[in-house]
C-alpha cells in the first residue's frame, strides 16, 4: 500500500472564499477552493468535458460550475452532476495551523 505524501500548498488566508485557486504540484494541476462554510477542497483542474479550467468557475456551496459549458462538478466527489457525465480526481486537503495541506 502506497503512503500519501502531505504537501504544504499556502496559507488559508491567502486562498479567498469561494474564489478558486489553480496550483501544480508533483506534476498535476488542482483546483483549491475555500468554501464558505469553511471547508477546502482540491479537485482535477480541468473539466472533462470541455478541459475548461475548473478553478475559473463560480462556486455554489459544493459544487463548481465549468467557466466553458456551464458543467456542475462537485467539490466533493469529483463527479459531474446529471445528465452530464464525467467525473475529476479529488485530493484530501487538511488545513493545519493556518496552512493548506494536500495529499497527493
Amino acid at each position: 500500500m502506497k503512503t500519501k505524501e502531505i504537501v504544504k500548498i499556502m496559507e488559508l488566508e491567502n486562498l479567498p472564499k469561494q474564489i478558486g485557486k489553480e496550483v501544480h504540484v508533483g506534476g498535476e494541476s488542482i483546483a483549491l477552493f475555500h468554501l464558505s462554510n469553511g471547508d477546502v477542497r482540491a479537485i482535477g483542474s480541468r473539466c472533462p468535458h470541455t478541459n475548461g479550467p475548473l478553478a475559473e468557475g463560480i462556486v455554489s456551496g459544493e459544487f463548481v460550475f465549468c467557466p466553458l459549458q456551464n458543467w456542475k462538478v462537485s467539490l466533493v466527489t469529483g463527479e459531474v452532476q446529471k445528465p452530464d457525465d464525467g467525473a475529476v480526481p479529488t485530493y484530501e486537503t487538511k488545513v493545519i495551523d493556518g496552512y493548506v495541506y494536500i495529499a497527493m
